[in-house]
């Protein structure tokens, strides 16, 4: 009883706690005084090794430019994880609920406030300087170790009890509206926290218990069983493969990174592509085949003998949120390669109007929930916006241009052709074979009425009668078969 009483009253001091940023001792143009040399030195001189801070930075502010086009993608709605949204006023109203799940965490299961303290304590700097924008960070040791434990508890917690529900609706403290929302926040780039911090809070919770609880699956499992539903795929049914980050890479760094590395494919070739794929108008028109993948592995996008097959994706509100902070992390991460940018781009050539998306839609290989084909035209191409198009790194580079190639053969653009002029709509299409059948109508006319006016000069063959009427313009006059001539002809 004293334990969960103690534990309480430090929450209640976490809570009350206000950060003052300390006082700026630094000199030089930072405080309007121009620069001198020692102070530019001093202004540059990097507070952390640069072989350090690059290879361990993971956690990214994202860039200016790529925020423009939709600022909320990268912004938490309701909940903030980690410290760059932390102490942010519209997100306050969710940090009650943290520390439901972080009092109910302590209280039932007997653990050590302190202990687990001691624990973060030790990983505070490692896990600093994961965060690429650390000088923005307005946490001294002591709130940093602190926001690192109320954020990272409710987080573990938050994955076990989904895991243990049957439905979600009965996870305590959460609302039905809760719980997608936190999928979406708890997945951007901005909005996490280090993984070795997660896995040593899972650790710490999961030995440290009396009693010890039924035992989840590792950290991994349980993420990923939170977060499938966001690409609608039955996690067990179909566990997703996890794939390194890139060199050097000796696991998942955070949420989305894990979540990344369960989709990409595995170990590619990567080369140049220079060119975008066709739309998917134009593809058909040319007589390729689009056709829906049977494996869940979503980049996994082949192309063989006319044959352009694309597993299955679902659009809906959330998936732009997924695709943006997955590629804004390949745009900052120097040891990531440029997966999923490449097949948004993929798809962005695929889809250049709503007629791309209903012909996608019809052969199963887009579904969405956004209203209109327009709209998922529009997000696509938004998606896409103020990123350039890595194209000295693509792992569809084959595709791409196995089917370019194929649509610049001499049969394609000849088919292609007489699609888009003659059988361009079911209407047009059937005002063509009208028109067809008109003129066969025409020609079995002509040559009837040619055959039946060359009759009376011979008894022939059909075939011949028409070769006559076809040659009469060069030959001067047809040819006697098997009929008496005139007096006339026989005098001459």
């Amino acid at each position: 009883m004293g334990n969960n009483r103690l534990t309480r009253l430090l929450f209640q001091q976490i809570t009350r706690k206000q950060w003052h940023p300390p006082a700026d001792t630094r000199t030089g143009a930072f405080h309007g005084r121009p620069y001198s040399s020692n102070s530019l030195k001093e202004a540059l001189k990097p507070e952390i090794p640069e072989e350090i801070s690059s290879s361990a930075v993971c956690i990214y502010k994202v860039p200016d430019i790529m925020r423009r086009v939709q600022r909320k993608a990268y912004q938490p709605n309701v909940i903030s994880i980690g410290p760059y949204h932390h102490g942010v006023e519209r997100l306050e109203a969710m940090e009650k609920l943290k520390l439901k799940f972080v009092c109910r965490l302590f209280d039932q299961n007997g653990l050590e406030l302190d202990l687990v303290k001691n624990a973060l304590g030790k990983l505070e700097e490692e896990a600093r300087i994961c965060y690429s924008e650390e000088k923005e960070i307005r946490l001294g040791k002591d709130g940093f170790v602190e926001m690192m434990l109320v954020d990272g508890c409710f987080v573990v917690e938050l994955l076990r009890e989904v895991w243990r529900r049957e439905s979600e609706h009965q996870i305590p403290f959460i609302q039905r509206w809760m719980l997608p929302i936190f999928r979406r926040d708890l997945i951007m780039l901005e909005n996490q926290l280090p993984f070795f911090v997660l896995s040593e809070l899972f650790e710490i919770t999961s030995k440290n218990t009396t009693p010890p609880p039924p035992q989840p699956p590792c950290l991994q499992k349980l993420a990923l069983h939170f977060f499938n539903p966001l690409l609608q795929r039955d996690f067990d049914t179909t566990p997703p493969k996890i794939v390194a980050t890139g060199e050097g890479s000796t696991g998942a760094r955070h949420f989305l990174d894990l979540f990344r590395s369960t989709i990409v494919p595995v170990t590619p070739a990567r080369r140049k592509q220079p060119n975008m794929i066709r739309s998917t108008t134009e593809l058909k028109e040319a007589g390729v085949k689009i056709q829906r993948a049977k494996h869940s592995q979503l980049l996994d996008v082949t192309y063989e003998e006319g044959v352009l097959k694309i597993p299955p994706l679902y659009i809906d509100d959330y998936k732009g949120t997924l695709f943006r902070n997955m590629m804004a992390f390949e745009k900052c991460h120097r040891h990531c390669h440029p997966d999923v940018t490449t097949y948004m781009f993929f798809f962005d050539g695929l889809i250049n109007s709503a007629k791309d998306v209903g012909l996608l839609h019809y052969k199963e290989v887009l579904q969405h929930s956004l209203g209109s084909n327009r709209e998922v035209a529009k997000l696509v191409s938004t998606i896409c916006r103020e990123i350039d198009r890595v194209a000295d790194e693509s792992y569809l580079y084959m595709v791409a241009d196995d089917a370019n190639s194929y649509f610049a053969s001499i049969y394609a653009k000849f088919r292609a052709g007489l699609v888009r002029h003659y059988f361009s709509s079911w209407l047009v299409g059937f005002s063509t074979m009208g028109a067809i059948f008109a003129l066969y109508l025409t020609l079995v006319q002509t040559a009837s009425g040619i055959a039946s006016a060359i009759e009376p000069l011979g008894k022939g063959d059909f075939g011949s009668y028409i070769k006559d009427s076809v040659l009469l313009p060069f030959s001067g006059k047809p040819s006697s078969r098997g009929g008496s001539t005139t007096g006339e002809d026989e005098s001459l």
